[in-house]
């Protein structure tokens, strides 16, 4: 990587601060034709900051008073020389450094190539540099938490496990393949079974920790659902702690559905305000009925919200009959008009569902609701768990992938085929976890990864 990388590293807007990183053997050459410290008699040291102004070299005009850092190779993010330009925040000033950097011999990063130069000169492996955009796009505590383990590199090396593990029956069966005249068969093919039983278990432990790291990474989708006027609306706004919703006494206001994000308990909820359910015959509404129950069918969890003060009707019943095998809970709203209800509280019983009873309108009973979701998905569970979880879908599919090739190797042995049959299945679990790492991931895979980082990282 002979050229020296620029970019903008902080969001675009207005703040206190901006930064241009550099990174490329020109690094600091580019930096001295434009930046004029005060101290001018200070040598260039790693891990250092320079103070001073910012210059255009074509006339001396002073564009910024800056802080230089001075990051030298490989001692860098990059493990190249680096220099970070702390600027004071605005796109018109973050702009003008970078045009000048441009001129004086850098070029425009791609998106991701600091850290993609950082996995290519082996200061991070590709797990690693998945987990920094994990943690960039963290929606909730324990999202940040888990890609910080993986930053740290707790996945690679429980992967490495289970790869000395394979290795280890490689070297097992290699021996047969190569001295034949030695009968060690049946031996070899009793150990190989044990250990491999054993890495299809690592394996499959670590496939199912994907059922609850999806839900760190996505967030529970959590849908609103109701019939018109139950109190959908005042609920979102009454967890948001805003006025997010339309509320109104003319049923049928909510004709799409609403997406906000919040934390329960450290962990994100995807949460979705839906048309009220009813039949209609404007077809714009209709739509959105038919989206609502859509929604409802793909969730993870419902809150099927009724109303206290009136009895059960047709679109009440619908809505039973959609959440009887969801994971759900059921909502008896307007306590703040009618405390009692006992018509609907003997039929919504027999669905063997949480009932909070609670009013929306004066966000009365939010505590409960949000103990009754705690305690279906085992959050704290979660949350207190030390143990790896899968949070990446690509790491899931290969870890798999990996499983399905021991267990074919297995299944090899049992069949009495000739062992090298079996190394064949094996080595090909091998392969599969090395798309993880990026031992042997396809340059496609790592393009692809990197493209989805945003500019400057």
């Amino acid at each position: 990587m002979e050229n020296t990388i620029v970019a903008i590293s902080t969001a675009a807007g207005n703040s206190g601060i901006g930064i241009i990183r550099l990174s490329g053997k020109n690094s600091f050459e580019i930096v001295k034709k434009i930046f004029v410290p005060k101290n001018k008699q200070q040598e260039i040291k790693g891990y250092s900051i320079k103070y001073g102004n910012i210059i255009n070299p074509e006339n001396s005009e002073i564009i910024d008073e800056v802080l230089v850092s001075y990051f030298i190779g490989p001692n860098s993010f990059t493990r190249e020389d680096m220099c970070e330009i702390n600027t004071h925040g605005g796109m018109v000033v973050e702009r003008k450094i970078l045009d000048i950097c441009l001129k004086n011999g850098a070029d425009l990063a791609e998106p991701g190539e600091f850290t993609k130069r950082a996995f290519l000169n082996g200061r991070i492996d590709l797990a690693q540099a998945e987990s920094v955009i994990d943690l960039i796009n963290a929606k909730s505590d324990k999202e940040a938490k888990e890609s910080i383990k993986g930053l740290k590199g707790e996945l690679s090396e429980k992967i490495g496990q289970i790869e000395e593990k394979i290795t280890d029956v490689m070297v097992n069966i290699e021996v047969v393949v190569d001295y034949p005249e030695y009968d060690i068969d049946e031996m070899t093919n009793k150990e190989a079974l044990e250990k491999l039983a054993i890495i299809e278990n690592m394996l499959e432990e670590l496939e199912h920790s994907f059922d609850k790291g999806k839900l760190i990474r996505d967030g529970i989708k959590t849908v609103i659902f109701g019939k018109p006027n139950a109190g959908k609306s005042s609920l979102l706004n009454a967890i948001l702690n805003e006025d997010r919703a339309i509320v109104s006494e003319i049923e049928g206001t909510t004709r799409d559905s609403i997406e906000e994000y919040i934390n329960v308990g450290g962990l994100a909820l995807k949460l979705i305000d839906t048309a009220g359910v009813r039949k209609t015959d404007n077809i714009i509404e209709k739509i959105g009925v038919d989206k609502s129950k859509k929604l409802a069918e793909e969730s993870d969890l419902i809150i099927a919200i009724f109303d206290l003060s009136k009895d059960l009707e047709e679109e009440d019943k619908q809505i039973i009959d959609i959440i009887r095998n969801k994971n759900a809970i059921i909502v008896l709203n307007k306590v703040d008009i009618k405390k009692e209800n006992n018509d609907i509280e003997n039929q919504l019983t027999d669905l063997c569902k949480p009932i909070i009873k609670m009013s929306a309108l004066k966000r009365e009973g939010l505590e409960d609701l949000y103990n009754e979701i705690i305690k279906i998905f085992s959050l704290n569970e979660i949350l207190n768990s030390n143990d790896i979880l899968i949070t990446n879908e690509r790491h899931k599919n290969q870890i798999r992938k990996a499983k399905e090739s021991i267990k074919e190797g297995i299944e090899a042995i049992k069949n009495s085929m000739p062992i090298d049959i079996s190394s064949i299945h094996i080595k090909q679990a091998l392969n599969e976890l090395g798309e993880i790492t990026g031992k042997n991931a396809s340059e496609d895979i790592i393009n692809e990864i990197f493209r989805k980082f945003c500019l400057g990282k």
